[in-house]
């Protein structure tokens, strides 16, 4: 069958890389090889832009049992449990179908956590939009929301926490980042290999449909902002069904249990190409697939559509022989299709294994690649790099300078903002593990599932991103991101132990982008270093640009702690009425990449507030300790909208006034600078208060870390200085009705 000339063009490879694949097979590929080498060498699939940076991420750590490489991180969470986690974009298909997009990016994490044999019990979101004001981004808005909803309540996992942004320069490009988090016993792990010759390759789950061809290369691809073209990409979004995806989740995780299956893995991006090619190629094996055999939902499709589709629902496991049997029986009881569709074969003289797509077993050979060229060899690029021109004159445009407000307690109204819209949309007390909800600096998760062993033991979870501080300085911003989400789960009183990122940036054609991508992961190395945070995961999305313009270089991080025995609630956002309020840390009195600055001013230069690793390593020791001992009443980090938003959101939380003065709030600056390294806690009122505040001044000056007085708690007003001065039921209307009278 001759091959178009420009076919691998329409396909996104270039002519540099078919001449590769070319030298590869040792002759010209035929339209079927090249599509499955289009998909796998997809930036989505191969991280060829980005592979290069991501091996200067530190993976390796005292509790890390399966690093980066796999289908998720694997930590040791004690007493014969893990936890495997997982970090995932979906942006590109949520702009162009937001329910979808986001409903099927829920499915794709879920089944990343149970292919390494572990239950789902917790689903995250990282969002980012442009302002609601416009009609398509509440349209995107609308539809991202009630698809992770939609799908995650059907399947019944809680959506426990996340966080959410609006910024123009994500108007036609959203970002919708997924964690999820599972639970195992420690003998249950298993990894995506294709061992044993002779063994079967099973496809189990939905049939394959068009939904989703070339997801990974059409829609990963190329930018937005034409909406004809945003109208062709409509077919290359997956349609999800949660239903499945239980039935589903339940026959793996029984199979794995009666220890049935020997390697497992879903097929996501890539589809029935990246799941047979990346299991054998991590096997060291070949494997043979008969295409025809494949269950599909739609008449006529072609063999490259087959290999292709990125149907969601669909798992690829390696069972024995022997074993077929028992598993066919398991996945009838739950209702779930099992089809033998391919053989592990054993590699060639060479040590290779080759991955063969045939016609019926007996029939003709339709494509025969080396199985480890589709992963192993994809191209790794070294783009080229140089900063954004004018970013040093943007940087020296300093916020500091700007006038102070008429009415700080304007402004400061004007940046509160109620995410519980979002949140009141998803069940996040399923399974009844979650011990905080979603509101709070971090969420916390007993450690239990069916089949666990017993444990006191507790998870606090996080996901934090800042692209306006990373537009400034994507080095620093990036480190300030990891201090941040890494200090939320300390208030929780968890020990930080593992981060996953999700690295959403431009085009990395572009040579700012890839100065951008490039600077964000030394940042968030330097910063995993110093705090001892192993890297076990991430995903990294390019090309998120829309009229030409690139998104603020928005990396995300989720960190993970570990509650070593959960013996009550951690105390979270609480005012004790007649408490006192201390802040432990330092305020620089800088507005550089502030909040304040960009949404009360319209100014978005400046220079980013100096950050101690050293320093905020001691302080998360500081904190974890004051919470898990209970010698504070209520804590929250500092961090978007400076101190007088951290202590709004306090009051607002408890539903009580406090009074602070002093050089704490002497100035705006002081009051939305977004310095880094710094909590507001609470102690109780009264005799019991007196004794807390004696041991804090203590254990912070054991750990160098400055611990001051700002006021107390009680009454019904806010009143910061001679700044700020309104109601608590003010502050709270404004809290609560900012998303939803933008939705009308």
């Amino acid at each position: 069958m001759s091959v178009p000339e420009a076919l691998h063009r329409s396909l996104g490879l270039t002519d540099e890389e078919a001449q590769t694949i070319r030298a590869i097979l040792g002759r010209d590929p035929n339209h079927l090889e090249l599509a499955m080498y289009a998909v796998m060498w997809s930036e989505h699939c191969s991280y060829k832009s980005s592979r290069l940076h991501l091996r200067r991420l530190p993976s390796d750590g005292d509790h890390v049992i399966v690093g980066p490489g796999e289908n998720a991180g694997v930590i040791d969470a004690g007493d014969g449990i893990a936890v495997a986690l997982r970090i995932e974009s979906h942006n590109h298909p949520s702009a162009v179908e937001p329910y979808q997009g986001a409903a099927t990016g829920v499915g794709g994490i879920l089944r990343d956590i149970f292919t390494m044999g572990a239950r789902p019990i917790a689903v995250m979101d990282s969002l980012r939009f442009g302002s609601l004001e416009g009609d398509r981004t509440r349209w995107i808005f609308e539809g991202v929301v009630s698809g992770i909803s939609g799908y995650g309540n059907s399947v019944g996992v809680p959506t426990v926490g996340g966080e959410v942004a609006f910024d123009p320069c994500y108007a036609e490009n959203p970002l919708v980042n997924v964690l999820c988090l599972g639970v195992m016993p420690r003998q249950r792990l298993v990894l995506a290999r294709a061992s044993g010759v002779g063994n079967l390759a099973v496809l189990l789950g939905a049939s394959t449909g068009r939904d989703g061809i070339g997801g990974v290369s059409v829609l990963a691809s190329a930018g937005f902002g034409d909406a004809d073209k945003e109208q062709s990409k409509r077919p290359s979004v997956q349609v999800g069904d949660p239903f499945e995806e239980k039935r589903l989740i339940e026959a793996c995780l029984e199979l794995l249990d009666e220890g049935l299956v020997v390697g497992i893995q879903d097929l996501g991006g890539g589809g029935l190409t990246c799941a047979t090619s990346e299991t054998a190629s991590r096997g060291g094996t070949g494997m043979d697939v008969d295409v025809s055999a494949v269950p599909r939902r739609e008449p006529g499709m072609e063999p490259f559509e087959v290999m292709t589709s990125e149907s969601q629902e669909r798992m690829l496991a390696i069972v024995p022989p022997e074993g077929m049997e028992r598993v066919a029986e398991v996945c009838a009881r739950w209702d779930v299709r099992a089809t033998v569709v391919g053989r592990v074969r054993a590699p060639g003289p060479d040590g290779a294994g080759r991955l063969r797509i045939r016609d019926g077993w007996e029939g003709p050979v339709l494509a025969d690649v080396p199985a480890a060229s589709l992963s192993d060899d994809a191209p790794v690029y070294d783009r080229p790099r140089r900063p954004p021109a004018g970013l040093e004159a943007c940087r020296d445009d300093d916020a500091s300078g700007l006038a102070p407000p008429a009415d700080c307690g304007a402004d400061l109204l004007q940046l509160l903002f109620d995410p519980s819209w979002i949140y009141r949309q998803y069940d996040h007390q399923l399974f009844l593990n979650t011990v905080v909800a979603p509101g709070g600096d971090a969420s916390v998760l007993r450690l239990k599932a069916p089949g666990l062993p017993s444990s006191l033991r507790a998870l606090a979870l996080t996901t934090d991103g800042n692209g306006r501080w990373c537009a400034l300085d994507p080095r620093l911003g990036a480190a300030l991101t990891v201090a941040e989400a890494s200090l939320n789960v300390a208030c929780a009183g968890a020990r930080p132990v593992a981060l996953v990122n999700c690295l959403n940036f431009g085009n990395p054609e572009h040579p700012e982008v890839m100065w951008q991508l490039s600077e964000a992961i030394d940042g968030l190395a330097e910063a995993c270093r110093a705090l001892g945070l192993p890297v076990v995961g991430g995903n990294v999305s390019l090309y998120n640009e829309s009229r030409g313009r690139d998104i603020d270089p928005t990396p995300v991080v989720g960190v993970l702690g570990l509650i070593d025995r959960l013996q009550a609630r951690p105390p979270g956002l609480h005012l004790a009425s007649g408490g006192s309020l201390w802040l432990v840390g330092e305020t620089a009195r800088e507005l550089g990449g502030s909040r304040w600055a960009a949404e009360c001013r319209g100014h978005r230069g400046g220079r980013l507030p100096a950050l101690d690793l050293a320093a905020h390593a001691r302080l998360l020791e500081l904190v974890r300790g004051l919470v898990v001992d209970g010698v504070v009443v209520g804590v929250h980090d500092v961090a978007d909208g400076g101190l007088a938003l951290a202590l709004a959101e306090l009051s607002v939380a408890s539903g009580v006034g406090l009074t602070v003065g002093g050089a704490a709030v002497a100035g705006h600056a002081s009051l939305f600078s977004e310095a880094p390294s710094r909590v507001v806690v609470c102690l109780a009122p009264g005799p019991e208060g007196e004794q807390a505040g004696a041991e804090l001044q203590a254990r912070a000056g054991r750990t160098g870390m400055p611990v001051s007085q700002l006021g107390q708690a009680g009454g019904d007003r806010i009143a910061l200085g001679g700044l700020v001065d309104v109601g608590v039921a003010e502050a709270t209307a404004a809290w609560r009705g900012a998303i939803s009278s933008a939705l009308g």
